[in-house]
């Protein structure tokens, strides 16, 4: 597509954003499984709901300019996606997982709000103010997902992996524990080595 005008930006824009959102639609199910706090999951249930509805508006407004959804992969949010599967593969305290997966859900959240506020300044100038009320209106339910996912984080979650211990001191209590736990049963043979030779 060549952008010889604002318009052919406008709808490269609206493509690029529908591209976004159809990888969140693919990627969000697996931020849920990957989820381990209940409030986290249904937060992502939510949004993958609301995701899927703001791909329809934009499928909407290009049909209304003539124009399929068809268009390069928005590389930008594929990136950004990348290093959220990252981090759900990553050997992590459950709790710091999931403080990392709202991390990287609010990266998503942040770029396509930059990518919708860029389109709904176009439509605005272009006159298209079907299209500038409809983007807005997206605008505003991500700053309010991302909005939730900050109070989650804050606090719950953050406050949760800040309390999980580390790996490293898990496995001196585990090593204590079974120190504890031979010496308990190395006491118990001693006794009754004596009881049996006394």
């Amino acid at each position: 597509m060549e952008l010889e005008t604002l318009r052919d930006l406008y709808l490269h824009e609206l493509k690029d954003l529908y591209s976004a959102e159809r990888q969140m639609i693919k990627a969000i199910p697996k931020m849920v499984k990957a989820a381990t706090n209940r409030q986290l999951a249904a937060a992502f249930k939510q949004h993958l709901e609301q995701t899927k509805e703001q791909a329809k508006r934009l499928e909407d407004l290009l049909a209304k300019h003539g124009e399929s959804v068809r268009g390069p992969k928005c590389q930008g949010m594929e990136g950004v996606l990348k290093e959220g599967d990252e981090m759900i593969g990553e050997d992590a305290d459950e709790e710091v997982r999931d403080a990392g997966l709202i991390a990287a859900a609010q990266r998503a959240e942040h770029y396509e709000i930059a990518g919708y506020g860029c389109a709904r300044t176009y439509a605005e100038l272009l006159g298209d103010k079907q299209g500038a009320k409809i983007l807005d209106r997206t605008i505003k339910e991500e700053g309010a997902t991302d909005l939730k996912l900050t109070k989650l984080a804050r606090s719950v979650i953050n406050v949760k992996a800040k309390a999980a211990p580390s790996k490293s001191s898990r496995a001196a209590n585990k090593r204590e524990q079974s120190g504890g736990v031979t010496a308990a049963v190395g006491g118990a043979v001693k006794q009754m080595v004596k009881k049996v030779s006394g």
